[in-house]
């Protein structure tokens, strides 16, 4: 009767959901998840922030990154479960921290369908002049989606949802098969390129590594901060977030405890030799001629300019079509038109995947109970079905306020990068209060390789600048009233009353706080004076801290002795909260720029001291949790 919809607990869900992928199968979920529409725009995008020192920059987030999947490599292989990122912080510390991460995740999760639709339409209307102005439009320098244009990612989207509809099978199977061909074409795009375009010119002249002609040049953000800053803001971090997938389809593989960690480790690898190669590649055969605006008075070795110049709606189309023109190679021209058949492949292969991730995510959050039991409910193909509705709902509404790839890739990165500091937090906390659990892996070193990724993910989530993690945190604080004004009251037995108008009061405090910084911090006119900025920065960060403390200490003052147990396991996450985004405000990265109080690279060692201290902190504060129990009585086959 559950196959057919039936209401279910998550325990009896988990067990119903369909055990179909291979070690093949989610790999490639991983690999197909990293090479979407990221091979297709960062390596422009990276370029422009960092110039040469952008391949430093992916080879330097690949191995931060790797430590936070190394971290998750325990996890999944320990507990595999369906959403299992956003399950582990509600095992490991209960449901205060577990919510605000998992929250924060859904916020991620449910953007990347519509960034890789966005990616597909932008790159079609490389086409032609016409193409070019149906889809796209520019605004402020930045490529948007027109109207057409989203109506076209709008399709997109559909057609990821009747995919995942049908059954974790089909996904793999069709995933594999795409990825496959994802393989292909971006490893003969890097070849084509060193063989036939490269220029070492490009990596000593136009300002060596580290040229001052960069995007963040403005702000102070030049040299070795440029390429820190290029990691979690133009797309890098993005590409390699594809990891997880392992992770979160560990619940439907056949043999979860011995391949999850497996393709983790696979996909990430392969991923960071393809996206360096590429990213050599790009920089490596630009033609300073046709990449930028000449006749608006650019010169060659403004790396700046890339970001508005005539490539920047389909780089690698651009680069190698121009190569083939240039240099009178037809094979050439007829590859770049094969790349515009992988402009769709590619990202439509990756929204593929990201739908059904958002789905897992939802389906994760209800089998903590922070969202309603409906969302675990199964279609006739085991596949949650009113999660994949809410995916695809979700998908639409963020077409919208965010109609590009460039506008819209920092959020993500930063959101999700956000949660992943749970990775080496889980690992290490598993380790203290859950000795019993069964581990297929044990991760050798944890207690180095732990702290390492915490202090990895906190870095990337600073790098990413303070407008981003503004944006990011006023995001969430949308949505962590929903904890006071449902679960709190249903889980906890927080009063109604008060439930609901501490939700409200947080919301609507939250949403003018939003609005002051918005006018007082990130737009002010050229020239206010930096005293200003700081005093609103005051003010705002005062009712911020408002925000977050005041519903904390009531909700905590008011529930019952196991919601006790779990706010307070929670305040950890509060204080890094509140303590990173201080240092962002105040460091190289903020909106003070060359004045900022402590410039780069302290700031960078102060939120290292910073992840550190925290990730102990957290690491103490968490319990067994009657999951890991109720897990580990599982495994030893006890009722």
């Amino acid at each position: 009767m559950a196959e057919k919809g039936t209401k279910v607990s998550a325990q009896q869900s988990d067990k119903l959901l369909r055990k179909e992928l291979t070690l093949l199968d989610i790999s490639f979920l991983g690999l197909g998840a990293i090479i979407g529409s990221g091979w297709l725009f960062a390596s422009l995008a990276a370029a422009s922030v960092a110039g040469p020192s952008a391949v430093l920059a992916w080879i330097i987030g690949g191995i931060l990154i790797m430590f936070v999947g190394l971290a998750y490599a325990e996890l999944g292989s320990a507990i595999p479960r369906t959403g299992g990122i956003v399950r582990y912080p509600h095992y490991t510390h209960g449901s205060y921290a577990g919510y605000i991460l998992g929250f924060l995740y859904l916020l991620s999760a449910m953007t990347v369908p519509a960034i890789e639709a966005e990616a597909a339409i932008t790159y079609i209307s490389s086409i032609n002049s016409y193409m070019g102005s149906l889809l796209t439009t520019t605004a402020d320098g930045v490529t948007i989606l027109t109207l057409p244009g989203i109506g076209l990612a709008t399709l997109l989207l559909i057609v990821f949802f009747f995919i995942n509809y049908f059954g974790i099978k089909v996904l793999g199977k069709t995933n594999t098969g795409i990825t496959f061909w994802k393989l292909i074409v971006p490893t003969i795009t890097f070849i084509l390129l060193l063989a036939i375009g490269f220029n070492i010119k490009n990596f000593t002249s136009y300002g060596g590594l580290f040229p001052s002609l960069v995007s963040g040049a403005s702000s102070g953000i030049i040299g070795p901060s440029a390429m820190l800053y290029a990691i979690p803001s133009t797309g890098i971090v993005f590409a390699y977030l594809g990891f997880r997938q392992p992770v979160e389809f560990a619940g439907e593989a056949k043999d979860p405890q011995k391949d999850v960690p497996r393709a983790i480790v696979i996909a990430l690898l392969l991923a960071i030799v393809i996206y360096t190669l590429l990213q050599v590649s790009f920089i490596g055969a630009i033609n300073w001629q046709y990449a930028i605006n000449i006749s608006k008075g650019y010169v060659p070795g403004n790396w700046s300019a890339l970001s508005s110049g005539p490539w920047s709606s389909g780089p690698f189309y651009g680069e190698i079509t121009t190569l083939g023109s240039t240099l009178g190679i037809a094979g050439l021209i007829y590859w770049g038109y094969l790349l515009l058949v992988d402009a769709i492949i590619s990202p439509s292969g990756t929204g593929l995947i990201y739908i059904g991730t958002t789905t897992r995510t939802f389906y994760g959050i209800a089998a903590d109970g922070y969202f309603p039991k409906f969302f675990l409910k199964l279609n006739k193909h085991r596949i949650p079905i009113w999660s994949i509705v809410a995916s695809l709902i979700l998908g639409f509404i963020f077409l919208l306020p965010f109609p590009s790839w460039y506008l819209l890739v920092g959020f993500i990165s930063l959101a999700t990068v956000f949660t992943y500091i749970m990775g080496g937090i889980g690992l290490q906390t598993l380790r203290k209060t859950a000795p019993d659990l069964k581990r297929r892996v044990r991760l050798s070193g944890a207690s180095i390789i732990a702290p390492i990724a915490t202090i990895a993910a906190i870095l990337i989530v600073y790098w990413a600048g303070f407008t981003t993690l503004y944006y990011v945190l006023t995001a969430l604080f949308v949505g962590v009233p929903l904890f006071w004004m449902y679960y709190a009251i249903r889980e906890l037995k927080l009063n109604s009353v008060v439930g609901i108008v501490l939700g409200v009061a947080q919301l609507i405090f939250n949403i003018l706080l939003a609005y002051f910084a918005y006018i007082n911090i990130l737009t002010v006119p050229p020239g206010t004076p930096i005293s200003d900025i700081i005093s609103s920065f005051v003010l705002y960060f005062l009712g911020f801290l408002g925000i977050l403390l005041v519903p904390s200490l009531i909700g905590y003052a008011l529930v019952n002795g196991k919601g006790k147990q779990y706010i307070r396991s929670g305040f950890w996450l509060i204080g890094l909260i509140l303590v990173i985004y201080i240092i962002s405000f105040f460091g190289g990265f903020g909106p003070l720029g060359t004045s900022a109080p402590i410039p780069f690279p302290w700031d960078t060692i102060a939120a290292t001291i910073v992840g550190l201290i925290f990730h102990y902190a957290a690491v103490y504060s968490g319990f067994r949790t009657d999951e890991i129990e109720e897990i580990v009585r599982e495994q030893l086959g006890e009722k």
